[in-house]
């Protein structure tokens, strides 16, 4: 029985995409990588071998114009395009991270940024460097993001006290942190739709809710 009659049709999907880079090794590669695309994608973002490579840069163009779109438009009216970026910036990737992306006045994304980054399963993340960061880019807002590489989108009890440490150290510079958005694998959670972003404000709450509906100093798990 050949690769392709063993996979499901989701991973049918993928090895045909990878076909476009790799031709017929295209299931063996799939495979390799614990059928999984987002390991395939992640190894190619750290290879030379020119096929990889061509992955690598095919996601790169992804993910830029994906911030593209957040930085056009207001990311309360748009919360999709926010996730969507977030998701393709952790596809795959191994250890902990913490993100940070700066928004002007009008809520558009001005950069986004990789502040720290750990081990397989934590990272530290310190307030006074966040504030730091958000002063040089003369932010107004931001959003914070974090990736779970265990694949279990529930924040935990650190993620919580992390939030609320970045909501006081934020408020000191009149600095407002609408969300803090955890990755996992294909899902989300959101700090926002759960209350715990005080600073983000009410009205707009209620527009991320019924937009978002179904969305889901140490951090990590």
């Amino acid at each position: 029985m050949n690769t392709r009659q063993t996979l499901c049709v989701r991973d049918q999907r993928a090895v045909t995409l990878l076909r476009a880079f790799f031709g017929d090794d295209a299931g063996e590669l799939f495979e390799s990588h614990g059928c999984s695309l987002a390991r395939v994608v992640q190894a190619a973002r750290e290879s030379s071998e020119p096929r990889m490579w061509l992955l690598g840069q095919a996601h790169a163009i992804a993910e830029a114009a994906a911030a593209e779109q957040a930085m056009q438009r207001d990311v309360l009216s748009s919360p999709e395009a926010v996730t969507r970026f977030l998701h393709l910036h952790f596809a795959g990737q191994p250890h902990a991270s913490f993100v940070l992306l700066y928004l002007d006045a009008a809520n558009r994304l001005i950069e986004a940024e990789e502040l720290f980054r750990g081990t397989l399963c934590q990272t530290s993340v310190y307030p006074r460097e966040v504030v730091k960061r958000v002063l040089h880019h003369n932010a107004a807002a931001v959003i914070c993001s974090h990736c779970h590489p265990s694949g279990v989108c529930e924040p935990s009890r650190t993620d919580e006290y992390l939030t609320t440490a970045l909501q006081q150290a934020l408020q000191l510079v009149d600095v407002r942190l609408l969300d803090h958005i955890v990755i996992a694998g294909g899902t989300h959670a959101s700090f926002a739709l759960r209350g715990f972003c005080d600073a983000f404000p009410r009205r707009a709450r209620a527009s991320v809710l019924a937009l978002c509906s179904s969305a889901r100093r140490r951090v990590g798990q």
